[in-house]
């Protein structure tokens, strides 16, 4: 299955990347194609954490989302989804939104990335304060609604953010917990679309943006073994 990766990266690397122990905090419009970038790339052991169902909605977005799953629970969907490509995936499952309360009785920490693909200022706090807290590494995707052009998406760290007020309140509470802001984020410069109502949002920042997070774990892990 994995023989043009092989090509590129090696079997010493490929194998690394099998034992890695990924959680993943969301398998919306982001956090999906993470996983399935994941998947894709030769990691097996993942947690994935969502609480929520397969809406209409999630149609135009969502990589799991499909006219046949409307009502399912996602990360019950991701789950199949996963073992359909590959097999040999170890995958919990955790049909759970992520609070402040039930970090201690929903997590572990037996991870080496925690990826941060959900849209809770609170939540994205939790996190990045358990990953510090337990030594293991982190990334977070900060907002992709209202926004059209997926060549404005990078990586970079929190404190080098702009036109994201997701990341403000993240800067302002962190800075609040005395916690530095140099954590990796995915991000996009490009100024929100003003809409009315619902966060409007299209594929591909989203799309981009889940891929974006899991290239970074990849490519860390990467150059850590050379």
């Amino acid at each position: 299955m994995f023989d043009r990766l092989i090509g590129l990266i090696g079997e010493k690397e490929l194998e690394k990347i099998k034992n890695i122990r990924v959680l993943l905090v969301g398998v919306g419009g982001v956090g999906g194609y993470t996983l399935e970038a994941l998947v894709r790339s030769g990691f097996q052991n993942l947690t994935i954490v969502d609480g929520d169902t397969i809406d209409e909605s999630n149609l135009n977005r969502q990589i799991i989302a499909l006219n046949d799953n409307i009502g399912n629970i996602k990360v019950e969907e991701a789950k199949k989804r996963v073992l359909s490509i590959n097999s040999s995936v170890n995958i919990n499952i955790i049909r759970e939104f992520l609070t402040k309360d039930n970090f201690d009785t929903l997590l572990n920490n037996n991870y080496d990335y925690i990826i941060d693909a959900c849209d809770d200022v609170k939540v994205k706090i939790e996190l990045i304060k358990f990953a510090k807290l337990n030594n293991i590494k982190i990334i977070t995707c900060l907002g992709t609604g209202k926004k059209l052009n997926s060549s404005l998406v990078e990586v970079t760290t929190l404190n080098k953010t702009f036109n994201d007020p997701l990341a403000k309140k993240l800067r302002t509470e962190l800075r609040k917990e005395n916690i530095g802001l140099g954590i990796p984020v995915v991000f996009s410069k490009e100024d929100a679309i003003k809409t009315e109502g619902m966060v409007a949002s299209a594929v591909f920042v989203p799309t981009v943006a889940g891929i974006y997070l899991a290239n970074y774990v990849f490519l860390d892990i990467i150059k850590s073994s050379r």
